[in-house]
């Protein structure tokens, strides 16, 4: 698109609209042009007021990210420390599960051998019987 004729047709627009405005306005030139001030004044303060508000949005977001960067190492820093403390705290009863898991698991392996030697037991005596009756 080149930009000559769209600024010629921008620009025929814009004094095509102002002299529509201005004979179709109901107001006299004098109450025109007074309301055209007080607007133009109007619209200047509105932007000031967003200007400065953009301000102090960017200096709020700059005192923002400041505070993260000094924050977050520290944050990290005591988020390990409270890790490795959490670490060292639950060594011993680590420790201590581990053992009471072996003694249960040796437990486990006499139970099963006590029932293994009472059913080799039980068998026995049968199969004695079963070989002493007359055929």
């Amino acid at each position: 698109m080149k930009a000559k004729p769209f600024l010629f047709g921008l620009g025929a627009g814009i004094v095509g609209g102002t002299i529509a405005v201005l004979l179709s306005t109901p107001q006299s030139g004098q109450q025109l042009r007074a309301n055209l001030r007080a607007n133009a004044e109007s619209t200047k303060d509105k932007l000031l007021d967003v200007k400065q508000q953009a301000g102090t949005v960017k200096q709020s977001v700059h005192s923002l990210t400041n505070e993260i960067k000094n924050n977050i190492p520290l944050i990290i820093n005591d988020l390990k420390q409270t890790i490795t403390t959490f670490t060292e705290e639950i060594e011993p009863s680590k420790n201590n599960l581990q053992q009471e898991i072996e003694a249960l698991q040796n437990s486990i392996s006499e139970i099963e051998k006590n029932v293994a030697q009472f059913t080799e037991k039980k068998k026995k005596p049968q199969e004695k019987v079963s070989d002493q009756s007359p055929l």
